[in-house]
C-alpha cells in the first residue's frame, strides 16, 4: 500500500513538474524576445486559457491531463477520455477562450488603473490569441465549438486561415494548416445520416442556437477589444 501511494504521489508530482517545467521553458523562450515580465504574463494568460478547458472537462467527468506548453506554439491539455457527444465537445471548447478572455480583461482593467503599457500589451495579446483560437476550424477551439452546428462550418475557416497567411505569413500557420487538413476532409465527407454521426451530433436545435449565439458574441467582443486595445497601444508605447 505504501508503495502504491508513493507511485501515485510521484505520478502527480510528475504532472506538476511537466506543466511547471514547460511553463518555465516557455517563459525563458519568450523572454529572449519580449523581456521577462511580458513573458511571464503571456504564459500565465495561456495557462488561464488552458485551465478553462481543464475545469470544463473535469466538470463533465472527463479524464484530462494537466497543461503542457511548447514555446511559440502554445499549450494544450490531454483529453484522456474523448467527449461522448458534440455538446460536451463544444462545452469544453468554449471554456478555454472564455477563461482566456476573462484573464485578458483583468490585464486590461489593471492597465487602466495602473497606467501600465506592459499590462495593456498583455491584454491585447490575450484578446488576440483567444480571437485567433475561435477560427471555425478544428483543431482550433472554434472548430470544436461550431461542430455543434455542423462540421461543415469548418469549411468557413479555410478562407480565414488562408487570408491570415497572406496578411501575416507564419510557419505556425503552415503547421496549423497541416493539422487541419484531415479535419477539412472530414467536413467535406461528413454524412449526418450515419448512425455514429447521428448519435454524436444529436442535440436540440435550441442548444445549437445557444452555442452559436455565445460563439458569435464572444468572437465579436474579442474582435472589438483587440481592435480598441491595439489603437490604445500606439500612444501608450510612444508615451
Amino acid at each position: 500500500m505504501k508503495t502504491l501511494l508513493f507511485l501515485l504521489s510521484a505520478l502527480k508530482l510528475g504532472k506538476v513538474l511537466t506543466t511547471g517545467g514547460t511553463m518555465v521553458l516557455s517563459v525563458f523562450a519568450y523572454a529572449l524576445i519580449f523581456g521577462w515580465w511580458y513573458a511571464v504574463g503571456f504564459v500565465l494568460l495561456i495557462f488561464v486559457h488552458e485551465m478553462g478547458h481543464y475545469v470544463a472537462a473535469r466538470r463533465r467527468r472527463l479524464e484530462v491531463g494537466a497543461p503542457t506548453f511548447i514555446p511559440f506554439v502554445g499549450a494544450w491539455i490531454e483529453l484522456k477520455q474523448l467527449p461522448h457527444d458534440v455538446e460536451t465537445e463544444a462545452y469544453v471548447g468554449i471554456a478555454g477562450p472564455l477563461a482566456g478572455t476573462l484573464g485578458a480583461l483583468g490585464c486590461y482593467f489593471l492597465a487602466r488603473d495602473l497606467d501600465s503599457s506592459l499590462l495593456l500589451a498583455l491584454a491585447y495579446a490575450g484578446f488576440f490569441i483567444n480571437l485567433f483560437n475561435l477560427i471555425p476550424l478544428s483543431p482550433f477551439d472554434g472548430g470544436r465549438i461550431t461542430a455543434i452546428i455542423s462540421p461543415r462550418v469548418w469549411l468557413l475557416g479555410v478562407p480565414i486561415l488562408v487570408a491570415l497567411f497572406f496578411y501575416r505569413p507564419s510557419p505556425l500557420l503552415i503547421l496549423v494548416a497541416i493539422l487541419a487538413a484531415p479535419q477539412v476532409w472530414k467536413a467535406i465527407k461528413h454524412d449526418p445520416d450515419t448512425p455514429e454521426n447521428a448519435r454524436y451530433y444529436d442535440v436540440p436545435l435550441e442548444t445549437r442556437l445557444q452555442y452559436g449565439f455565445f460563439y458569435l458574441a464572444l468572437a465579436g467582443f474579442l474582435a472589438i477589444m483587440a481592435h480598441d486595445v491595439h489603437e490604445m497601444l500606439g500612444p501608450a508605447l510612444r508615451g
